[in-house]
């Protein structure tokens, strides 16, 4: 009994021995990861030293309203028979009315000389701008600068003030999907709201302008938190709260702080922002353009179509290439050029290489300043002014539209308010004529408006019809 009981204790004790051995060797090959042990306990602490340099913005604008109560019940103008005609004359003389309307947004204060970072839709127009701190300080802001292409602004405290809070920009190119990030704003105007997440994605693209190139979280971003900042666990902004993906819970993008720092800056020192322009239209190189022209992988953007006399065509750029590299940065897209180009120096020489022929070939370019090299809305005379915005028609929808080339402009943003919404102009529609003269180029098209004041005589293309539209 003795030895039959120390020979079962023997082997339960050879059991442990090697269990014990093989978790400590399992553990010995497999440490924990570092991502792991560094999870954060709490967040007060990184909460309380950024929340009082972040800001309720609140501003007031004027909008005009119709007299008539029955205008788009109705129809256009009350309608024209049975009761909207009954109602539409009844109301016919009454004049338009201005309404006061309020928005809310966030921002914070980037230095100590009270400008505020936040985003152009939330000052967009307005009358009045006032900013209320986490201490209970009201003050009132003015816009220093906006940049709809971006859709930020800089607004600076207008009012007397001392001891303001700041918030340091951080690297926004750092961050990495998986990081730790804070949202703070106001959402729905529940002030001084802090939520968690991290980056889910870098360099999405969401179509909202030119340039995007937004971080993607899971914080919770609500209406109100357009322009607050994304903080990264060193209390530094690396984003600014931006837009929502309506229906989409745990989608929210923030614009990088490295371009809101490129912009804020030069709105302070040149009170605009300078970007480059090239002067070619680019498309994505998929996998079947890539085996076509013989490239070992899809990546770069197929230039479609170079504007003469611009510093693509000056620097010896061909329908055809397709665009590698640009000022020292790679281009994997069509979408990364237009960003690349934008942020590099204007007037001064870069490298830029693309691959012609399967051949690498490295360029010399010198940018233009891209608002006098396009869309020049300051050559023309404001009774010329439609409320649009026009580019080169690039050859695919020159092609696909069946129009002949060199000729017309497309049109790429419709003012709301402006006289080309209100004769039915779209984003997309094709101007092939002004006052039945051949539209040929941005440039031809703006010299034919300066011609001849309003109204103007348009002749357009849409969905394979062309119709002509009086505008002004």
């Amino acid at each position: 009994m003795y030895r039959t009981g120390v020979k079962r204790l023997v082997k339960r004790s050879g059991v442990a021995l090697l269990v014990l051995l093989a978790t400590l060797v399992s553990g010995c090959k497999r440490p924990e990861p570092a991502a792991v042990l560094a999870f954060p306990r709490s967040f007060s602490e990184l909460a309380q030293k950024v929340q009082p340099a972040v800001v309720n913005i609140s501003s007031t604008s004027t909008v005009r309203v119709p007299g008539d109560p029955f205008r788009n019940f109705f129809g256009q103008d009350g309608g024209d028979q049975g009761m909207g005609e009954f109602f539409g004359n009844f109301f016919h003389d009454i004049p338009d009315r201005a309404v006061k309307q309020q928005s809310l947004g966030s921002g914070f204060i980037i230095d100590r000389d009270g400008y505020i970072v936040t985003n152009n839709h939330v000052v967009d127009k307005a009358d009045d701008i006032k900013v209320k701190l986490s201490d209970g300080r009201e003050f009132k802001a003015r816009v220093v600068g906006r940049d709809t292409k971006t859709d930020l602004a800089l607004i600076k405290i207008s009012s007397p003030f001392k001891n303001l809070p700041v918030l340091p920009l951080g690297d926004s190119d750092k961050m990495r999907v998986g990081d730790w990030v804070l949202a703070v704003g106001n959402p729905f105007g529940l002030e001084h709201t802090v939520t968690q997440g991290i980056i889910s994605a870098t360099g999405r693209v969401i179509g909202s302008g030119p340039y995007d190139n937004f971080l993607q979280t899971d914080a919770p971003i609500n209406p109100g938190n357009s322009g607050g900042p994304l903080i990264n666990m060193q209390g530094e902004v690396i984003g600014i709260n931006t837009a929502i993906i309506q229906g989409g819970q745990g989608i929210g993008f923030a614009i990088p702080s490295n371009l809101a720092r490129s912009v804020s800056d030069q709105i302070r020192e040149k009170g605009k922002v300078t970007r480059g322009w090239l002067g070619v239209a680019v498309q994505t190189v998929t996998p079947e353009i890539a085996q076509s022209l013989g490239l070992k992988e899809a990546k770069g953007a197929l230039v479609s179509s170079v504007v003469a006399e611009s510093p693509a065509s000056a620097a010896g750029l061909h329908t055809g290439d397709v665009v590698i590299s640009c000022y020292g940065h790679p281009v994997a897209t069509a979408n990364d050029l237009p960003r690349i180009v934008a942020e590099a120096p204007v007037g001064k020489e870069i490298a830029i290489t693309v691959v012609r022929d399967g051949n690498e070939l490295p360029l010399r370019v010198t940018l233009k300043d891209a608002s006098s090299a396009t869309v020049a809305r300051a050559s023309v005379t404001s009774e010329a002014d439609l409320g649009l915005k026009v580019a080169l028609l690039d050859q695919r929808r020159q092609l696909r539209a069946g129009v002949p080339k060199g000729r017309g402009v497309v049109v790429t943003d419709v003012d709301e308010d402006g006289p080309a919404a209100n004769a039915g102009i779209r984003p997309g529609d094709i101007i092939l004529e002004v006052n039945r003269k051949p539209v040929r180029g941005v440039a031809g098209f703006f010299d034919a408006l300066a011609a001849k004041g309003t109204p103007v005589l348009l002749l357009v293309h849409r969905g394979g019809t062309e119709f002509f539209v009086t505008v002004g």
